[in-house]
């Protein structure tokens, strides 16, 4: 490291990016934002930076703007790693304090979430009564607990993760589990959980994003923990699905999250050159994990065996959810979605899972295509044995010779550079299929598309 210049702090770190000592004015910020000395280093640019410099093995200098709830401290941060295993030795050359900009609660919830996202080793995706839809993890800390989670679908999430110093009987409000510790089978470091609710101003969640975080680092040298035996389909090995999927979803969010944290400026002052720049990764991030999504999904459809496992679910409640995890991207064009009303059911046997795929895609086109301050309605009709979810838009509509290519694989009408895979409805149609139902359009240049989700009702009528 540079030994030349105004040094106005030095700092040392050991292997676990704890802070083992500081000069001010960085050891009063570490104290400030909620650290301590020795202790985890509490400065999320800082240690970013550390952690950056001793994965990689070489110096890191940059200016790192940080904020400590009063103050804006935009300071030159030199990082040297002190070899494989060990620290880093930490010099400040800068340092600027400017008292920090009035942040509404909106703002602040926002730059949280934000950093929760960065931070999170496992991400789960829940639905109203916080039951667990989808869970996503690289670290091998934790494959043990994912395995269990994704072979328990659709049960509460504290059944896999039980909450430590709660004797309040359960289920218990979301707002009192954001942020409760949590014991994770299998892990030794301490967990707590953070839950983002998808809701509309006026109702309650539609679901929640749940995190997982930690305020320790893994250990070097952590060995993942061996999985029990996954039954696979008999058909030809998923590539995708199997091997490649679980490898790249979590490092390509992680892309997505800091694009958008640096396009956002959540992080500190930007040129507006390099927001837009932000931007654009983070759009063709999000590209690649639904092509990637959606290439996993296809395999799994197509594989021989495929099936689905139905149960009587309300269409009403999972059409109530759909809207509410889409409801933020439809604001973002003044689109409003006016789903079934909260008093309405539609029994129908299917596999909840699968039918909010299918209405996650037909709303997600749906606000792709239609114009802004225009309107989807999701509508709900029963037709002899079968229940139907129809989903209708304000959009350019479709011609006959469209409607019949439309569910075709990889169909996507010579549209391009919307961010479409051209595999959605098809995907979509089959899994409509394997639930013994079908998916159908209605539609004219000019007058909207109506996509109607056929699957059958439910005989038995619940009291």
């Amino acid at each position: 490291m540079v030994e030349d210049g105004t040094i106005l702090a030095r700092a040392e770190s050991d292997a676990s990016d704890r802070l083992l000592c500081a000069d001010e004015p960085l050891s009063g910020l570490q104290l400030r934002c909620g650290g301590e000395l020795p202790g985890t280093i509490a400065i999320p640019e800082l240690l970013e930076l550390v952690r950056k410099a001793r994965r990689y093995g070489f110096r890191v200098a940059r200016a790192v703007c940080a904020h400590d709830g009063l103050e804006t401290v935009t300071a030159w941060v030199e990082v040297e790693p002190l070899g494989h295993g060990e620290g880093c030795l930490i010099r400040v050359r800068s340092w600027h304090a400017a008292p920090a900009p009035v942040e509404d609660s909106a703002t602040a919830e926002g730059r949280r979430m934000v950093t929760a996202r960065h931070l999170a080793e496992l991400s789960a995706q829940l639905d109203a009564g916080q039951r667990v839809l989808a869970v996503v993890s690289d670290s091998p800390e934790l494959a043990e607990v994912v395995a269990v989670m994704e072979a328990g679908i659709g049960q509460p999430w504290t059944d896999f993760l039980p909450l430590e110093d709660f004797s309040h009987q359960q289920p218990l409000h979301w707002r009192l589990l954001d942020g409760a510790r949590v014991s994770v089978p299998g892990a030794e470091r301490p967990w707590r959980a953070t839950l983002i609710p998808y809701m509309q101003p006026g109702f309650e969640p539609a679901g929640f994003e749940l995190l997982l975080l930690s305020d320790e680092t893994a250990g070097e040298g952590a060995v993942a923990p061996s999985l029990p035996p996954v039954p696979l389909v008999p058909a030809r090995r998923s590539l995708v699905g199997q091997d490649i999927a679980p490898v790249l979803k979590q490092p390509i969010s992680r892309i997505i999250a800091n694009a958008e944290t640096i396009r956002t400026r959540l992080a500190g002052p930007l040129p507006e050159a390099y927001s837009e720049y932000a931007g654009e990764i983070a759009s063709a991030g999000k590209l690649l994990l639904e092509l990637l999504e959606d290439m996993a999904d296809l395999e799994v459809v197509e594989s021989e065996g495929f099936s689905t496992a139905p149960d009587r679910i309300d269409l009403s409640e999972v059409a109530r959810q759909a809207a509410g995890i889409l409801n933020v991207r439809a604001r973002e064009k003044n689109i409003v979605i006016e789903p079934p009303h909260h008093s309405d059911q539609l029994r129908a046997i299917a596999e909840f899972r699968r039918v909010l795929q299918v209405l996650l895609n037909l709303i997600g086109n749906a606000i792709r295509y239609s114009p802004e301050h225009s309107h989807i309605w999701i509508r709900l009709e029963e037709m002899g044995g079968l229940a139907r979810v129809i989903v209708a838009d304000q959009g350019p509509g479709l011609s006959e010779e469209q409607q019949g290519k439309v569910f075709e694989k990889y169909e996507r009408l010579g549209r391009s550079g919307d961010g479409g895979t051209g595999l959605g409805l098809y995907i979509s149609r089959s899994l409509a299929r394997a639930m013994g139902g079908e998916l159908t359009v209605e539609s004219a240049p000019g007058q909207g598309a109506r996509f109607m989700l056929d699957v059958p009702s439910d005989p038995e009528v619940l009291p």
